[in-house]
């Protein structure tokens, strides 16, 4: 056993030293002490003769400091021993170039290139360090020299394009990587993250020209296509992409997966109209033999639901279309568990667009009864079913709907908006003590939507008391705020007109203004809200309704009024003025995504 010890130890011991020196001369190579650095890697060079690293340190040190002859005689000796390692003219033309002798580098680099062998292995190592001197032009030279003695001008196409990536050629560069994407499909993923790291715009414009030539080159070459179609969603141009998904369809006979998928990512976009019409295709030519069929038609729904009633832009002849379409899917699928969303869907179009409670409210009453309907869809339909009670002044059925909701959700997102609700009644009603203790609970939601909801309203209220000695202008406003609840628009107005008359320049001006600017909204007279949403910018900055107001004014100007530069003024002044707003970092974004800047 001592003898094996010693044997290991005969054995270790070189290794041990060896990887001592190596980080050693690394220590001095990055300080630039390259003579004691010269001195380790000479000697590791020698122990270690097949270590081309150790090699090129060692050369790296002579030449800083500039021992050109004795650089030169290693060179030349170790091309004497290995012949084949042609990438030593590389390095025999960098040490003339660092004398300034041009020429001389010159003829040794081109002879590293003429002297290229058949083998891939060959080619790459010299082209890469070409590379590594930044020598792009012969690098590129030695690939296309290697693609002609290989037989193959393809084979080196990925190597290419990396190149004419690092010089900006972006033509090239596409050319190549689409090339390479020819001869290794595979590489489809890792492209198109390549194309949207390096390509700008215009860089998209040329790609947009080169796959268009390959498809109508070579139509089976399905991956161009694809490539085509993700080169669309980039750009937002949903339709173009739904004219290549629908082809490839077509031709690969396919079960309409990918034009559901391309729905869906313009439906996120809200690019209604291009969803639908993906969503179209499938239900009318695909038909009920695709699996996607029932998703399609389910999806299709909310699409045109939502085209329709975002932005207050619809007629009442749009609405019945919609409810129809709605009528047709239930009559088609049935009224059951799977189609209770639809149901709940319905119900909301008739009780806030449609203005009929007693239908919406009867078609919740029997969803809720469905049998094996799940319990948080069931919860869902009861809180809604609240709301339109509500909306009727049956403010006893409301409440014990949101209670029940509460107990059965205590804990859950579910449970804290129905107990919202439910403290929202107690505003309404005027009870407002208890309505304030209920919104401090909520505070501590873990659902930050309920949770500022909950401080907004608790503030307000704790604003509105602590100033007055009575709460009638608070119960004028409450009932008001119960009145454009309920769709009462004339009623609202005159209580808030009541309030202003009674109580002059009471602290609830902005916040009357504010109801009024979203009614308005609510009834597409959006001149009109602008006209009041500016007033309370301008006359009530410092009061709690000012960050919402211009939140709501940026949001109005970008999507109703048309009118991007005033949208992108009031987005700044948000989130300059208002920094601790909870609009602010929203209004940042905006900001950015207006003046062009790329937001992730």
């Amino acid at each position: 056993m001592r003898h094996l010890k010693i044997i290991l130890l005969f054995l270790v011991f070189p290794i041990v030293l060896s990887a001592q020196d190596s980080r050693l001369a690394q220590q001095y190579y990055q300080s630039g002490e390259f003579e004691k650095a010269s001195v380790l890697y000479e000697k590791l060079y020698n122990e270690n003769a097949k270590n081309d690293f150790y090699f090129d340190r060692y050369i790296d040190c002579l030449i800083a400091l500039e021992q050109y002859d004795d650089c030169e005689k290693i060179i030349k000796k170790e091309l004497k021993k290995n012949p084949k390692k042609i990438q030593l003219y590389v390095t025999y033309g960098n040490l003339f170039e660092r004398q300034y002798k041009d020429a001389e580098a010159e003829e040794q680099y081109m002879r590293g290139i003429k002297k290229l062998p058949a083998d891939r292995f060959s080619i790459i190592k010299l082209a890469n360090a070409f590379t590594t001197l930044t020598k792009y032009d012969l690098a590129i030279a030695t690939f296309e020299e290697g693609g002609d003695l290989l037989k193959d001008k393809k084979i080196f196409s990925y190597n290419l394009g990396d190149l004419y990536r690092r010089k900006g050629d972006v033509p090239k560069m596409i050319d190549n990587y689409l090339n390479s994407l020819g001869d290794n499909p595979s590489r489809l993923s890792s492209m198109k993250t390549l194309f949207q790291r390096n390509l700008t715009e215009e860089g998209y414009e040329e790609l947009q020209a080169q796959l268009y030539d390959r498809v109508q080159g070579d139509s089976e070459a399905t991956y161009y296509a694809e490539m085509l179609s993700w080169l669309f969603i980039q750009k937002k141009d949903y339709i173009a992409a739904f004219r290549q998904e629908k082809a490839m369809d077509r031709r690969l006979r396919e079960n309409g997966a990918r034009v559901y998928n391309l729905a869906g990512i313009a439906f996120n976009d809200k690019d209604y109209e291009s969803a639908i019409t993906a969503y179209e295709y499938i239900v009318e030519e695909k038909g009920s033999s695709s699996s996607f069929y029932i998703e399609a038609k389910r999806e299709l729904l909310r699409c045109k639901r939502n085209q329709i009633v975002e932005g207050f832009d619809y007629t009442e002849e749009d609405l019945r279309l919609l409810e129809r379409d709605y009528e047709g899917f239930l009559e088609e699928f049935g009224r059951g568990k799977t189609t209770a969303s639809i149901v709940a869907e319905l119900a909301d179009l008739e009780a806030f667009y449609l203005n009929d409670h007693d239908k919406a409210i009867g078609l919740l009453k029997e969803m809720i009864g469905y049998i094996g309907i799940k319990s948080k869809l069931q919860a869902e339909a009861k809180i809604s079913l609240a709301d339109f009670y509500l909306m009727k002044g049956e403010i006893w059925e409301s409440t014990l709907l949101y209670s029940q909701v509460d107990k059965a959700f205590a804990e859950e997102q579910l449970g804290h908006e129905a107990r919202l609700r439910n403290a929202k009644l107690s505003y309404y009603a005027g009870d407002f003590e208890w309505a304030q203790a209920q919104f401090n609970v909520l505070k501590a939601s873990t659902s930050k939507l309920i949770s500022n909801d909950a401080l907004d309203l608790s503030i307000f209220i704790l604003d509105n008391l602590g100033l007055d000695t009575i709460a009638t202008p608070l119960e004028l406003y409450s009932q008001a705020d119960l009145l454009v609840f309920q769709n009462r628009f004339p009623e609202a107005f005159l209580k808030l007109d009541t309030l202003l008359q009674k109580f002059p320049e009471h602290a609830l001006d902005d916040d009357v203004l504010y109801t009024k600017a979203k009614v308005y909204q609510q009834k597409r007279d959006y001149e009109m809200t602008a006209q009041l949403l500016q007033k309370i910018v301008d006359d009530y900055p410092e009061e709690i309704r000012a960050d919402n107001a211009l939140f709501m004014l940026a949001k109005l100007y970008e999507n109703q009024l048309n009118d991007v530069d005033k949208a992108r003024e009031y987005y700044e002044k948000l989130f300059i003025d208002y920094s601790g707003s909870t609009f602010a970092v929203e209004a940042r974004k905006r900001f950015r995504t207006l003046r062009g800047d790329e937001v992730q």
